[in-house]
């Protein structure tokens, strides 16, 4: 039953990183805008300490629960895969590093028929979102955006050591690696500004709030997507935990989702928009038999190297007792702290072999470790983490409904390690961490207690610990992927809109063909500037590049 007709020129389901700059966009033109987000406002205190992260990423209150099928590649575990349920979505809750990718990902999905999607073609929109607080070459880099891109204002001696230990394997310090070449190790980008998380909502969707011309509705959870025909014309969307009366929100122009790798696909199966097979399943009627919804499903599978350390002060100690309470004075008057720092504060970008052409490999690292090498639950001494991954997996899995409920969870299997090619690659990404913990730099601080453990030294050894203790790296992608008319499993086209249906567009981390090389917070919001560009029917000017 509808209990409101409301109409406007765009509905925007999902107010995560992509329909934040989404609904600034498009209302900045001057056209009506509702915007649907099934999670709370962001006023949660933790969402905008940069710290707060180890408390947000599990949040019930500010996340989708969603967990993985168990999978034998990955020891028959079963995964947590948050994503943000809150405004802001996952750029409220996550890691806070900015990382564009390579130029050459971008021109390999040119290279695949997407038009417009090469990297001279989308830098622009990558400049147009940020600004760019630091070094950096303005030919590639924004200064006048919205999102502050900030340098880590905390230097630890263990992340020097880590950085000159690399420079002693050949692998350089990189001044930029937002700069389209990525190769080296260095500090971090992150969308942190004075002290505070910079979220998309902050950066993008506060701003817009403002404008008569925009609706924005909270605890709203898009259930179905309505049509005319073969037009989609709006959404019917539960308030609250009410899941009956629902409401009916009507688009005179179209509907964007930017819900999601796991939410999109989900919402576009249980309209009717999918494998027919899968929805005659569950009794859904077919407005759209597209084969590719729900499936491509990859994300970056990690593991957390743990070593203890000595004769030096890490966050393990800080995070703790009187020094957490100097921590926190140093960071209410604006001075440098554990507060203000992102979960990972150096990175090394690297290849697994010779023979390739760019870096395949991204590490992490972090002056603090965990229990077991899990995230959340520190250590009671002295310990720095080096976390990796293959930055372009082979492996990928689907999302599927399990029931016509749009409360009910959907199935997820991301067939972690399921491609031979990627165990791989995680064995000699895990061998080179090693060799860089034996350079000279970082041996007056190790204690020789690691996790794996030294004794673990044969392939299949190493490869046994991979999939017992890996997780998720949080970087879903590719379940309504973009591709040319005459690829079979391609959801959208150049433009983003859905095949075979009119007023209908996926603008989130949904669409991307492959995975970047590298997290994906930053290609969103990329893809966001883009898709309203294409909406409103602009193009990028000389000026722009």
């Amino acid at each position: 039953m509808s209990t409101d007709a409301d109409t406007f020129d765009y509905v925007v389901v999902g107010g995560g990183t992509a329909g934040s700059i989404m609904v600034n966009r498009l209302s900045a033109d001057g056209a009506s805008v509702c915007l649907l987000e099934a999670g709370p406002k962001d006023r949660h205190p933790f969402i905008h300490i940069p710290a707060g992260y180890i408390k947000n990423i599990y949040s019930p209150k500010l996340t989708w629960s969603f967990k993985s099928k168990p999978n034998p590649a990955t020891a028959n575990r079963s995964f947590a895969l948050p994503q943000g349920c809150v405004l802001g979505g996952s750029s409220s809750i996550n890691g806070l590093n900015y990382v564009r990718g390579q130029s050459a990902d971008y021109d390999a999905w040119a290279q695949m028929g997407n038009t417009g999607w090469s990297y001279n073609e989308i830098l622009p929109y990558f400049k147009r979102s940020e600004r760019r607080i630091g070094p950096g070459d303005d030919a590639v880099r924004g200064r006048d955006g919205e999102l502050p891109i900030t340098d880590l204002d905390l230097i630890h001696p263990i992340c020097e050591a880590f950085i000159e230990g690399a420079a002693q394997m050949g692998i350089p310090r990189n001044p930029d690696y937002n700069s389209g070449d990525q190769a080296g190790t260095g500090y971090f980008q992150r969308t942190v500004h004075k002290g505070y998380r910079y979220s998309a909502a902050k950066a993008f969707l506060r701003p817009a709030r403002k404008r008569s011309n925009v609706d924005i509705r909270t605890n709203a959870q898009a259930a179905e997507i309505l049509f005319d025909g073969s037009r989609v014309n709006g959404v019917r969307y539960c308030l609250g935990k009410q899941r009956n009366p629902t409401i009916e929100v009507h688009a005179r122009r179209e509907v964007i989702l930017c819900a999601g790798a796991l939410n999109t696909p989900k919402l576009l199966q249980l309209s009717g928009i999918g494998p027919a097979e899968v929805l005659g399943g569950l009794g859904i009627r077919v407005r759209a038999d597209l084969c590719g919804v729900g499936n491509n499903l990859r994300d970056h599978y990690g593991v957390r190297m743990v070593s203890h350390l000595k004769g030096i002060k890490t966050f393990n100690s800080m995070a703790q007792g009187l020094p957490l309470g100097f921590e926190i004075a140093k960071w209410l008057l604006g001075r440098p702290s554990i507060l203000s720092v992102s979960p990972s504060l150096t990175h090394l970008f690297w290849k697994s072999s010779d023979a390739l052409e760019t870096p395949d490999l991204e590490y992490v690292m972090t002056p603090a470790s965990f229990r077991e090498g899990t995230v959340g639950l520190l250590d009671n001494v002295p310990g720095m983490t080096v976390g990796v991954w293959q930055m372009r997996p082979e492996s990928h899995g689907f999302v599927r409904p399990v029931s016509r409920n749009p409360f009910d969870p959907p199935e997820i299997n991301p067939n972690y390690l399921s491609d031979p090619r990627d165990q791989q690659v995680l064995l000699r990404s895990i061998r080179l961490a090693r060799k860089l913990m034996t350079t000279a730099p970082l041996q007056p601080y190790l204690t020789g207690k690691t996790n794996p453990d030294q004794s673990l030294e044969s392939d299949d050894e190493l490869l046994d610990w991979a999939k017992r203790e890996g997780i998720t790296v949080y970087h879903m992608i590719g379940t309504a992927r973009m591709g040319p008319d005459d690829d079979p499993g391609a959801v959208v086209d150049s433009q983003l809109r859905v095949r075979g249906l009119q007023g209908l567009r996926v603008a989130d981390a949904s669409v991307m063909p492959v995975m970047p090389s590298g997290n994906t917070n930053a290609p969103v919001m990329m893809i966001a500037e883009k898709a309203a560009d294409m909406i409103l029917g602009k193009t990028v000017t000389p000026a722009d590049l």
